[in-house]
């Protein structure tokens, strides 16, 4: 333990963050513990001494994973065990990979493996933030060959002030909630949300992110220098210059002279350009094939790269023949799917999504169980990318990171244009399925999910658009071309994969990969303005289709009733062990849920049809309601006693008609005009207010005789005392011989 090594970050707000190196997984290659406050993470990095034959890419494993027990927590299920990633640990795993995997020299293709656990937590630190730091320490202090570390920092924005890494009570009040991930020099990856900010506002945020980027990097140079690391050799690509000159005298006009046909079909465009390499391969007999053809294969690779962005930089000319700027041709359809609660297709260019909307009840929120975050989520996003929508021909083997990341996206889009919960009582679920995909099938989500809500009758607040750009740029002069609605090749030949989601007022998400170094901020912002004007275009075309959300649901459309009723109520209206509330459900065909909000109840009555809801409601109202003085009920007569007659004017109400109130007439026995059963008419004319006991009468309700002689304490044979009796003894047989436990009762 002699060798320990700690670095300390002084955030400037009175927060440290300490980097520690010696003490925990010493047999790895490199360990770094970071702490901040109560909050610990531990990241390990290992890679193999040596590539496996035949990978030409870099084999980079991200793994990040909370323990439940940082925070003194046990997992949930069965099995009381962490499980399979959640959809939070792949998302935050997604944001340290995009930033780590340019760190590598493009020859480096060891398998390499970089796990994150965070083993102690604060309920207010969100830890994501600190998980890139975390994990580019641990590869800077050991021998894995990286050009230059790295950092991550979340920036929030509350009342106009910028923060760093704030905690999730200022994120919930702020407007700006992005990560950016940057070396000391070049900001390389941004992703977050916002509550409709300007492309100069979203600018200054990421700037105020890198200065704080800037030191986090430089402590790990000096933990590097501090601790003399050397990093370690290795076996590069096998090159074979003679071959790569060949390939690019006998392909490159080939290849250049296809792209600039501007085919715009990928799948022809792709059998063009294949053509190409086949022709150069048939040079070479079998065994000589079988030698160079991997060579070839990379040295074609980049010679096709070239020739792209040699085109669009050169002569502005793009793979599918479009200006720089030009959006593909967009389609749009609502109400696609007749039994959906809401749908639409939506279709750019080779990008086509179909998005349902479906409309449930509280029990069909979704809940969240993490180790900081407990609790449920109204509105959820799915997204679906199988692999017939690029014409694969493999299985689908579950959900993959790569669409839980294109959900979030979408979701983070949307979510705030959504109206408040008080107006939408429902669990919303929007899932897009990506029936065909070249380039930003994200954005076509979040197009697909306006145009699909509207078309549900959520009164989302503005549409949203989405529109992915992309850059080219020219490493020996300053010469650059920034492209609209890339398509795929361009964005896996190009430098920059940038998505914009926005309403007409503002941006709501951001997602930006870059892979250069030294890209300015006059870019970045040319790149914003450029796709300002593109949302707006998609929003224009949008809006022809569907302006504004429909008034109403559809008519095979759920509805949900919410309703308010006192806190005291909640236990009456659920009954004992839940029989009331079951009864009216099974009786109504509805649903109910009902929880305590704020010191009041809160029901959510939904049903498949408005009868059915209106007759739930009835019947919650007569549970809940309070009797008034002077207030007409029907009711049903629920026993008979020789004083009168028990009624029940609500469900569990019971008021006493006294024999003298069923009629101006002289009644001898209340069973020759009332029945057990029997449902009257009564009027409440009094109430205890001691003990809620209520006089009812019929009378009241009955046009009075003329000549009407008052002789009611004539006619009664029992005195009124008896209307006082306690309800538990209403069924006792009542006589002479009926005992008074209370002598003031015999008075």
């Amino acid at each position: 333990m002699s060798n320990i090594y700690t670095k300390t970050i002084d955030l400037g707000d009175g927060r440290e963050i300490v980097l520690e190196t010696g003490k925990l997984a010493r047999q790895a290659d490199g360990s770094v513990l970071l702490k901040m406050g109560r909050t610990m993470l531990l990241a390990t990095v290992v890679s193999a001494k040596e590539a496996r034959e035949d990978v030409d890419f870099m084999p980079l494993s991200v793994d990040y994973k909370e323990k439940f027990a940082s925070l003194g927590r046990i997992p949930g299920g069965f099995m009381k065990r962490e499980a399979r990633p959640s959809d939070y640990e792949i998302l935050v795993a997604r944001l340290v990979d995009r930033v780590l995997r340019p760190l590598f020299p493009e020859d480096y293709h060891a398998d390499t493996f970089v796990n994150i656990n965070l083993i102690s937590a604060d309920k207010d630190t969100v830890p994501d933030a600190l998980a890139g730091l975390a994990a580019s320490a641990a590869l800077a202090v050991s021998d894995v060959p990286i050009q230059e570390p790295i950092s991550e920092v979340r920036v929030g924005r509350l009342n106009g002030e910028l923060i760093i890494n704030p905690s999730f009570s200022q994120l919930e009040e702020g407007d700006i909630d992005i990560i950016v991930g940057a070396t000391k020099d070049n900001i390389m990856m941004v992703e977050g949300e916002m509550k409709e900010v300007s492309e100069g506002e979203m600018l200054e945020a990421m700037k105020f992110a890198h200065e704080a980027i800037k030191k986090q990097c430089q402590a790990q140079e000096e933990m590097m220098k501090d601790l003399k690391i050397i990093k370690r050799d290795y076996t590069g690509d096998v090159e074979d210059e003679a071959l790569k000159q060949k390939v690019i005298k006998e392909t490159y006009d080939k290849v250049y002279t296809i792209a600039k046909q501007g085919i715009p079909d990928k799948h022809k465009r792709s059998e063009e350009f294949d053509r190409v390499r086949e022709e150069f391969l048939s040079q070479y007999s079998e065994e000589e094939r079988e030698e160079v053809e991997s060579l070839v294969k990379r040295y074609f690779h980049d010679v096709h790269k070239e020739a792209v962005r040699r085109l669009i930089l050169d002569e502005s000319v793009r793979l599918d023949g479009r200006k720089l700027d030009e959006i593909r041709p967009v389609s749009c359809e609502v109400d696609f799917l007749p039994a959906a609660h809401g749908s639409a297709l939506f279709t750019r260019g080779e990008t086509q999504s179909l998005t349902t909307v479906t409309l449930g009840t509280k029990l069909d929120e979704k809940i969240i169980d993490e180790v900081l975050v407990q609790g449920t989520e109204k509105f959820v996003l799915h997204y679906n990318f199988p692999p017939f929508s690029t014409g694969d021909a493999r299985p689908n083997r579950g959900v993959s990171r790569r669409e839980v990341g294109h959900g979030n996206l979408a979701h983070r889009a949307l979510k705030n244009m959504l109206p408040p919960e008080s107006e939408v009582p429902y669990a919303i679920r929007v899932v897009s399925d990506i029936l065909e995909s070249n380039g930003s099938s994200s954005m076509a989500t979040v197009c697909a999910g306006t145009l699909a809500l509207m078309d549900a009758g959520i009164q989302i607040k503005k549409p949203v658009s989405g529109i992915a750009m992309g850059l080219i740029t020219d490493k020996d002069s300053d010469k650059y071309a920034v492209l609209s609605d890339i398509l795929g090749d361009e964005d896996h030949l190009g430098d920059m994969d940038f998505k914009v989601t926005g309403t007409r007022d503002g941006i709501t998400a951001t997602q930006m990969d870059i892979k250069v170094d030294g890209l300015s901020y006059e870019i970045l912002e040319k790149a914003l303005d450029q796709a300002k004007r593109g949302r707006m275009h998609i929003l224009d075309i949008m809006e022809q289709t569907i302006d504004k959300p429909r008034p109403d649901l559809k008519p095979h459309a759920p509805r949900i009733i919410q309703m308010t009723i006192p806190k005291e109520m909640i236990g009456p209206l659920i009954g004992p062990g839940g029989k009331i509330v079951q009864e009216i459900q099974r009786e109504t065909n509805t649903t109910i849920v009902i929880e305590e909000i704020s010191d009041v109840g809160v029901v959510d009555i939904y049903g498949e049809n408005k009868e059915a809801i209106d007759n739930a409601v009835k019947r919650v109202n007569d549970i809940v309601a309070l009797p008034e003085v002077g207030a007409t009920y029907k009711g049903i007569v629920k026993s008979i006693v020789p004083f009168g007659a028990f009624v029940e004017i609500m469900p569990g109400k019971e008021g006493l008609l006294h024999i003298s109130e069923i009629a101006w007439k002289r009644i001898n026995d209340v069973n020759d005009v009332l029945k057990e059963g029997e449902e009257i008419e009564v009027k409440l004319i009094g109430q205890d207010e001691k003990n809620g006991k209520m006089k009812l009468s019929m009378r009241a309700l009955q046009p009075k005789p003329e000549n009407y002689e008052e002789e009611h304490r004539r006619q009664r044979p029992h005195r009124d005392h008896r209307d006082n009796r306690d309800y538990r003894d209403r069924r006792k047989p009542y006589g002479s011989s009926h005992r008074h436990d209370n002598p003031k009762d015999s008075e």
